[in-house]
């Protein structure tokens, strides 16, 4: 490739550009860098989305926990929850729900917009910041947006009297961590796409599945034989029953399983992140 005028070429590895100039910043300070760019055109548009983050959970727990779960529990369902009311089982498996779908949106048309529509990453690409920097300043800012949507679905939780552990603060991170499980090998994927139709796959035949299918609404073991192990090997189902047992205060009956679901989760956002690195340096630098 051919070095751009006034930016000597430089040896690189897989966090700096074999065409990227000096550095006269560290790297956490680049990484910051393209953080900014998302919080300050967050700054536009935060009051739409925090009444959003809202109203989902209100109108999700309302319907489903309090509506739906009246019958679920006059009808003796509580004995096959755990002995819990429906809306207490339902509540931590929405949590990791929504934030896997946010996590989800965050990670395909943001991602291309930024390389097709508005080609912010290769502006951001003209300056000292490489795609490494690029890559891991949006993927940490999902992280905050997911932490967000976490944090304030955990306060419609309490609202609704449907935590019964104080240890439900622990399960703001490990909702995050199953966002990043999904955003981060999404974002890798949308980081190659050219055409926004190209999600949809991602969201019919994914998405919408494991919302539904990996122990949100139900237990997973009432599902047929032959699709649990589909539900065991998503991050989903893990990050949901991480999430409802620290919700239930019932993590310390197994503490292995819970190690088990947390290296599941570690496993795909770690694999995602480097499958992202990757995919923005090939985008950047063809």
């Amino acid at each position: 490739m051919t070095a751009t005028a006034g930016r000597p070429p430089v040896a690189g590895g897989l966090f700096d550009g074999p065409d990227q100039a000096p550095r006269t910043e560290g790297f956490l300070a680049r990484v910051s860098r393209a953080y900014e760019h998302q919080f300050l055109l967050y700054r536009r548009t935060w009051r739409g989305s925090l009444f959003n983050s809202f109203l989902s959970p209100a109108l999700f727990l309302l319907a489903m926990g309090v509506g739906l779960g009246t019958y679920v529990n006059q009808g003796g369902g509580a004995a096959a929850l755990g002995g819990v009311p429906y809306l207490v089982f339902l509540a931590p498996g929405l949590l990791a729900s929504t934030v896997m779908q946010t996590a989800s949106f965050e990670a395909t048309f943001p991602i291309m917009g930024g390389f097709v529509w508005q080609r912010r990453y290769h502006a951001m690409h003209s300056t000292p910041i490489g795609p490494a920097e690029i890559a891991l300043g949006q993927l940490a800012w999902i992280a905050t947006r997911i932490t967000l949507v976490g944090s304030i679905y955990v306060l419609v939780m309490v609202a609704f009297g449907a935590v019964r552990s104080p240890l439900i603060l622990f399960a703001i991170p490990v909702a995050t961590l199953t966002g990043l499980a999904f955003a981060t090998p999404i974002a890798a994927y949308a980081a190659t796409q050219k055409v926004m139709t190209s999600f949809n796959y991602i969201f019919r035949f994914a998405i919408t599945p494991l919302f539904l299918f990996s122990g949100a609404f139900f237990p997973v073991e009432s599902l047929p034989s032959f699709i649990q192990p589909i539900a065991w090997v998503t991050p989903l189902y893990h990050g949901v029953a991480l999430s409802r047992a620290i919700a239930l205060g019932t993590i310390g009956a197994d503490p292995g399983l819970a190690l088990i679901h947390l290296g599941v989760l570690l496993a795909f956002a770690t694999a995602g992140l480097v499958a992202c690195l990757v995919a923005f340096r090939r985008r950047l630098e063809k």
